[in-house]
């Protein structure tokens, strides 16, 4: 008798040792030894759960989505910023995440999914069989994957795709679906399985509902491959498994099932699903891209064909997104505004801003103007990121002045004065060429206390190169280096400086400087400044090193530095033409294998013989912003060549390099059987520059002051050689696994030893960020993996259950 699941519970379990099969006359193959069998059966049966009954939705031919207008209107949206902004966001609604999860879940069980057909036990002839099944549906939720695939691997002289079903569904119904998953890979991997689109819907379902999204993916990506089209309930649930994880990357592989449920399924999200979609998306860090406005253009899209009800801020959020955009589609917002007029929603302060930051970036004076008195007549606190754009409005208008009277306004006001309005206004000023104000106006910052100095040293060193005033600009950049951290930007002005004025000696040091700082690194500009100036002083031997260093890196060499050279090498035989070959050097060798332990990923060619390496990078973290930098710089001749040039805003969170052979030595000792390892000479390779990039890229400061370090992939054995390893530098550490990762914790005085046996090696911008504090000398030894709080957790931007 075959019953649809969920409406019938399992019957009672025997206790009773399930005998021996009848048709064999071999000894039964069973994992445990006589003297522990007895207790294992027994724990089974206290830790049993009552078989819950599943409530059942009939299917119908068309199901209306669930709307939730009343309760939207007050959900607040975090918009995110903009890099620089130190305002709250503009938006603030959006904000409260659980609100619309709370509903995307519950429209989640209201959607209709296939029924899983499962016999029953009374049903079978066989005692022996029956209270075989009885005894596994007891004791696999008991054991973990190991344990559990070679109990069932003992079974299968008898077990078939029906018995291996029921066991399957029952862990199901104990809400054991990390069980019921390991049950449903083992029997897809026997020979007489056959595709169950039901049991895979359901499992999908229930491992999507407990966030297990990579499981949740691979059973989906099989009722593909099996040429099925996956059960809306499928197409929702994984959605929301992606949206709920901090994870990067999970955002966009959200957008990519919401995409295929409406292009593949042809189906119609639910109303909640749409706003929990695109709130992740308005959410994201960083600068908005041209991908986000086309994801949620599309969201938008799909409301409006389904005659669902727009919400006020969607169009809001719309709005804002077209605000950020490098080229403003003026009729887009337009038209948009016109929507929300007809539909009669007004125009909120948010609202008005992003139209104001639109108008600003056109240049249009006449519609600021108004959007400005409107702001004015509202009864809401001006933010001051509006005294901003008008600020950059002005100065697209050809009146800096009127862009310095705002700017004076905002002072003598009673708003706050923030870093980014001195960033505009010193901006606007350089690029007006009213000099003795920008100097004024870079002092009054560097006084006030505020930060980042960076970007008004730069704008004004800008300013000091294009009028040729080289003893000013000298000046500005010693200011520089005694209030901030220079960066690369701000060293290539510097170096383009020295070699206008022909002081090769001085450029030639800061020039060596930027080679060796890892923070500032050299770049393809800064190495044609400097290639420039050795061959106007006729000093060829130094531009041939810097042109093989260029050659290698495979930077862009100048057309007459091109030619120049060439002629030279030409005339002179006796210099040999070196042949560029990429070749890792030890230290990016001693970096890689860092990245390695701290997470980056190997990527395999179908053929394993040439290999790649992924760097992925979290754009909410501002150590691993900066790590990006130095990495793309370090590794810059081995990525594709699709990479970025000098811009260090430009450079994106994840690249990867080219598949090369010269990686297959990396591959085989970091990857084995499709699975992440450790090589077993790692104790050999941890070098202090290892250490401190493994920290830099898997590690992280507690709020306890206390240093952790991600390791993947690892055994109890690689464990033991690292800490081995750092006992013989007197350093203690302790040791906890959390789900896939172990983390090795360094806590009071033996944080501080790791910290000063790294520090020579880690960037100095990010320093400040990953030093322990050193009052932690002393404190008390408790273990920090047990104390590890959940905002810690968050911060490491990995998934620890």
């Amino acid at each position: 008798m075959l019953l649809p699941f969920g409406f019938e519970p399992l019957p009672a379990l025997s206790p009773s040792l399930p005998p021996r099969p009848q048709f064999s006359t071999h000894r039964p193959l069973t994992p445990f030894s006589s003297t522990k069998t007895s207790l294992r059966w027994v724990l089974p049966f206290l830790h049993l759960r009552t078989p819950t009954l599943l409530s059942h939705v009939a299917s119908s031919a068309t199901v209306e989505p669930l709307q939730h207008p009343e309760k939207l209107q007050n959900v607040e949206i975090d918009m995110g910023l903009e890099e620089g902004d130190d305002e709250e966001t503009e938006m603030d609604h959006f904000k409260a995440e659980s609100l619309l999860d709370i509903y995307a879940d519950k429209d989640a069980r209201h959607l209709p999914s296939p029924e899983v057909e499962v016999m029953q036990l009374e049903d079978l002839p066989d005692q022996w069989k029956r209270s075989r099944i009885a005894w596994l549906c007891k004791e696999l939720p008991a054991h973990k994957q190991g344990t559990l695939v070679r109990i069932l691997n003992a079974q299968r002289k008898w077990i078939r795709q029906g018995d291996a079903t029921y066991v399957t569904v029952h862990c199901m119904r104990i809400r054991e679906n990390e069980a019921a998953y390991r049950v449903y890979s083992w029997m897809s991997q026997q020979h007489w399985f056959h595709f169950d689109f039901a049991l895979a819907t359901k499992l999908a379902d229930y491992l999507g509902r407990d966030r297990k999204f990579t499981k949740c993916r691979e059973i989906f990506d099989a009722m593909i491959k099996q040429g099925r089209v996956p059960a809306e309930s499928t197409f929702h649930i994984l959605t929301l498994a992606y949206l709920s994880s901090p994870i990067e990357g999970c955002i966009e592989e959200a957008c990519f099932i919401y995409n295929k449920m409406i292009q593949l399924g042809g189906y119609r999200p639910r109303l909640s699903l749409h706003n929990s979609l695109f709130r992740a998306l308005l959410g994201q860090p960083r600068r908005v891209s041209k991908h986000q406005l086309k994801q949620a253009e599309f969201i938008y899209h799909n409301l409006i064909t389904c005659d669902l009800d727009v919400q006020k801020d969607i169009y809001a959020g719309l709005i804002w997104l077209h605000s950020y955009q490098e080229s403003i589609d003026r009729e887009r917002i337009d038209a948009l505004r016109g929507e929300m007029k007809s539909a009669g929603i007004e125009e909120g302060k948010d609202l008005l801003i992003s139209i104001l930051r639109a108008c600003s970036k056109l240049g249009d004076v006449e519609e600021a103007e108004k959007i400005w008195l409107k702001l004015l007549a509202s009864e809401y606190a001006l933010p001051s990121q509006a005294f901003v754009y008008r600020m950059e409005l002005y100065s697209k208008a050809d009146d800096p002045m009127k862009s310095l009277e705002i700017f004076e306004d905002m002072k003598k006001g009673a708003m706050h004065v923030t870093v980014s309005a001195y960033h505009k206004i010193i901006q606007v000023m350089t690029k007006a060429n009213e000099l003795d104000i920008a100097e004024t106006l870079v002092d009054e910052l560097a006084e006030c206390g505020l930060k980042p100095l960076n970007p008004a040293f730069h704008d004004l060193m800008s300013l000091y190169l294009k009028r040729g005033m080289h003893n000013k600009l000298e000046l500005s950049f010693s200011k520089c280096l005694t209030r901030c951290h220079p960066n690369r930007s701000i060293y290539g002005i510097y170096l383009e400086s020295l070699v206008m004025v022909n002081d090769l000696e001085k450029a030639e040091q800061i020039f060596n400087e930027m080679q060796t700082n890892g923070t500032i690194g050299a770049s393809a500009r800064s190495c044609n400044v400097i290639l420039r100036g050795y061959l106007a002083a006729d000093d060829y031997e130094k531009g041939v090193k810097v042109y093989n260093i260029m050659r290698l890196k495979k930077y862009d060499v100048e057309p007459d530095s091109i030619e120049k050279m060439e002629r030279f090498l030409d005339h002179n035989k006796k210099i040999v033409r070196k042949s560029i070959s990429l070749k890792l050097d030890e230290e990016q060798r001693e970096i890689l294998i860092g990245l390695l332990l701290g997470g980056a990923e190997i990527v395999l060619d179908e053929n394993k013989k040439k290999h790649s390496i992924l760097f992925k990078f979290n754009a909410r973290s501002d150590i691993h912003s900066a790590l990006r930098m130095h990495i793309h710089e370090r590794f810059y001749e081995w990525l594709t060549p699709s990479r970025s040039t000098d811009g260090d805003h430009d450079i994106p969170y994840q690249f990867s390099t080219i598949a090369h052979p010269y990686f297959s030595f990396f591959a085989n000792q970091f990857w084995s059987k499709d699975r992440p390892m450790i090589p077993k000479l790692i104790h050999r390779w941890l070098s202090v520059r290892v250490l401190a990039y493994w920290y830099m890229y898997g590690g992280f400061k507690t709020s306890s002051e206390d240093i952790l370090l991600k390791l993947r992939g690892a055994k109890r054995e690689d464990i033991d050689k690292i800490l081995k390893k750092l006992q013989g530098k007197d350093i203690a550490t302790k040791v906890k696994k959390k789900g896939r990762f172990f983390w090795i914790g360094f806590q009071g005085t033996d944080a501080v030893r790791f910290w000063n046996l790294m520090e020579p090696f880690l960037l100095q911008n990010v320093k400040d960020l990953l030093m322990p504090n050193n009052d932690a000398i002393g404190s008390d030894d408790g273990d920090v993996l047990n104390k590890r709080s959940d905002s810690d957790a968050h911060k490491s931007g990995e998934d620890l259950t």
